[in-house]
């Protein structure tokens, strides 16, 4: 397994932000206890004609430029241009180590998933998954699926590659809630809204669904919105997973013997930690055997 992770990534934050730096060092802490055989790296900073695949030009500038919050839920942080570029760097280092068949996950912050083509939003700057979609279809990928179980509707990776024939998407999603979107299935773009409070078989049974799916679309690059805010202990949404149940997605990501890479989403308890190490332990758990 090969880590992207810059240590830089925690050097911003604002008081009773969800989003908050221990969700990743004390990860970082975990993962190198439990697995020191882990290859651990510093993630590329992403460049500008990486970036104009999936934003505009204003997009680019405003987020270079940010000097006043997005909204509510998203700061101008300062130097947060170099923070997301960052992210969005590990989230295409972790798509090209992919394609080359090796096992990647991108632990950084801030997440992407709602960031949409001219709008930050939803504590994200840069889509870090549709960027990393789009380089790894400039580099050689003939199809590019895309994975997401993050508790919110992955508004800004819809917004990105809807209607793009070359990738599929699939989001299971609390709905209602934040971001009120992804009600409707459409041409390449499949959501599986999942009520506040569902029950965990059903929740898990739509997730399968979801990744069966993308499966029948036969992509060469599986790439994984890893999203830990379904969990039932998380502070921001109403959902009722457990750990043994990102454990199995680990598993059933394995199971699919498809080259696959995970970027790190959504995910706000003091069990995040477990929780991405349940997912990724189970996902390389072949290797590890043997």
């Amino acid at each position: 397994m090969i880590i992207f992770h810059d240590p830089h990534c925690i050097n911003y934050s604002a008081p009773g932000h969800p989003e908050r730096p221990a969700r990743i060092t004390c990860t970082v802490q975990l993962l190198k206890d439990r697995h020191p055989e882990w290859e651990w790296r510093e993630p590329r900073l992403v460049d500008e004609t990486t970036v104009l695949r999936a934003h505009s030009r204003k997009h680019l500038a405003q987020i270079r430029d940010a000097t006043l919050n997005f909204d509510a839920d998203t700061p101008a942080y300062p130097g947060i241009f170099g923070h997301a570029a960052r992210a969005a760097g590990a989230a295409v280092d972790t798509a090209r180590e992919a394609i080359r068949g090796r096992r990647a996950f991108s632990l950084m912050r801030p997440p992407g998933h709602h960031a949409t083509r001219d709008r930050a939003m939803g504590f994200c700057y840069f889509s870090n998954i549709a960027l990393a979609t789009l380089d790894a279809l400039a580099h050689g990928a003939e199809r590019v699926a895309i994975w997401d179980f993050d508790a919110h509707h992955g508004n800004g990776t819809e917004d990105i590659v809807a209607n793009n024939p070359r990738i599929a998407f699939a989001s299971i999603h609390q709905f209602p809630g934040y971001p009120g979107t992804g009600t409707r299935s459409f041409d390449n773009i499949h959501n599986f809204p999942v009520a506040p409070r569902t029950p965990r078989s059903v929740h898990v049974a739509e997730v399968r669904r979801a990744l069966d799916q993308l499966v029948t679309f036969q992509p060469d690059l599986l790439l994984v919105s890893a999203g830990f805010d379904a969990y039932a202990g998380d502070p921001i949404t109403g959902m009722t997973l457990e750990p043994e149940d990102f454990a199995t997605f680990g598993e059933w990501l394995r199971e699919t013997n498809i080259p696959a890479g995970a970027i790190l989403e959504g995910g706000y308890s003091d069990e995040l930690p477990e929780l991405i190490d349940a997912f990724l332990s189970r996902w390389i758990a072949r290797s590890v055997a043997r």
